[in-house]
């Protein structure tokens, strides 16, 4: 780090000294005692820019009181039926660690459906997960490993992404552009594997839009990945459908749902799933858990996701024209419009 990057850390440090007490409560609750190294992150994603950095950080921790995501994790999605749709629905699960220690996200995008439960559900699911990671995964992770980790490696799998997930953008753009404005820098690398014609259309006309920093912690790799994942994990830490012999998010493996890192039933999320429900009962001991979504306010698109989204869903619609399919594609409205 040279000596700027040492500056703008300074003056981002004596920045935050002026912010009032709330705001100081959730920073804490989100640097889980690495402040410096969470205003780098933010610094990253605003090129070093320190008031843009700043301004960055201001609207997360304003964001955080409002939506009272200090609380998230003691807000449980109940019944266990209805969490159990929200996992079928939508794919993702810790499946291990790296070699160098780094929790190893598994994401079934092209089988993820997002259609047994409503869209708050949904959001609510992701920040907790990402609050889960964060407040838990992570600690646990660097104390195992001896040295700070702050970030994790996603596998996306593309297996099943068909022209239908035109339906999906709108949600999945919120998702982002929660990530994005909240919870930047929290991945080392995407790697990309068991891609179809339909994602490589997609990727060849999105990746020009991206910024080179993006670009550069993305991975598109061939088949189910498997050969070149093994130089940075272990067999026990692929996703299931990194594995050869059953290859693709529908497939679990020989243990069943246990290999499955997206089913409820994996250790993970039984974990996570028991954190939530037991912080519930110790805030409102001897109540009932309460039922219904949470409802977090929807940051307003970022302009670069946006456009993104749209140039997406213009290569969805063009690819429909090219076979025919045009006509089907009429009929689908953008989730939540």
């Amino acid at each position: 780090m040279n000596n700027a990057h040492q500056e703008a850390i300074k003056q981002f440090l004596c920045l935050m000294e002026n912010v009032d007490e709330r705001m100081k409560g959730t920073f804490q609750n989100m640097h889980q005692g690495y402040p410096t190294e969470t205003l780098v992150r933010f610094l990253k994603a605003r090129d070093w820019n320190v008031q843009k950095a700043h301004q960055m950080l201001i609207g997360c921790l304003e964001w955080r009181i409002e939506n009272e995501i200090d609380n998230i994790l003691a807000k449980p999605i109940v019944p266990t039926d209805l969490y159990r749709a929200v996992r079928d629905s939508q794919l993702v699960g810790l499946s291990g660690y790296s070699k160098e220690g780094l929790p190893v996200i598994a994401i079934g995008v092209g089988l993820s459906t997002y259609d047994k439960a409503s869209v708050n559900y949904y959001v609510q699911s992701h920040i907790q997960m990402n609050e889960y990671r964060d407040r838990v995964v992570l600690p646990t992770a660097t104390e195992k490993s001896g040295r700070h980790i702050s970030t994790c490696l996603k596998v996306l799998d593309m297996s099943g992404l068909k022209l239908s997930a035109l339906n999906q953008i709108k949600l999945l753009t919120t998702i982002a552009t929660i990530d994005d404005l909240n919870y930047p820098e929290k991945t080392q690398t995407y790697y990309i594997v068991n891609v179809p014609y339909i994602f490589s259309a997609c990727w060849k006309a999105v990746r020009p839009l991206l910024q080179e920093r993006t670009k550069r912690k993305i991975q598109v790799l061939q088949g189910c990945g498997r050969d070149e994942l093994l130089k940075v994990m272990d067999y026990s830490s692929l996703p299931h459908f990194c594995r050869k012999e059953d290859s693709g998010s529908s497939h679990r493996g020989s243990n069943g749902t246990l290999d499955n890192c997206f089913s409820l039933d994996h250790t993970f999320h039984q974990q996570l799933y028991n954190y939530i429900k037991q912080q519930a009962r110790l805030i409102e001991t001897g109540l009932p858990i309460k039922q219904g979504s949470v409802h977090v306010d929807f940051p307003e698109r970022d302009p670069d996701d946006a456009k993104i989204a749209e140039t997406i869903e213009c290569e969805l619609h063009r690819i429909a024209d090219q076979n025919g399919l045009c006509s089907s594609l009429n009929g689908l409205k953008v989730n939540g419009d």
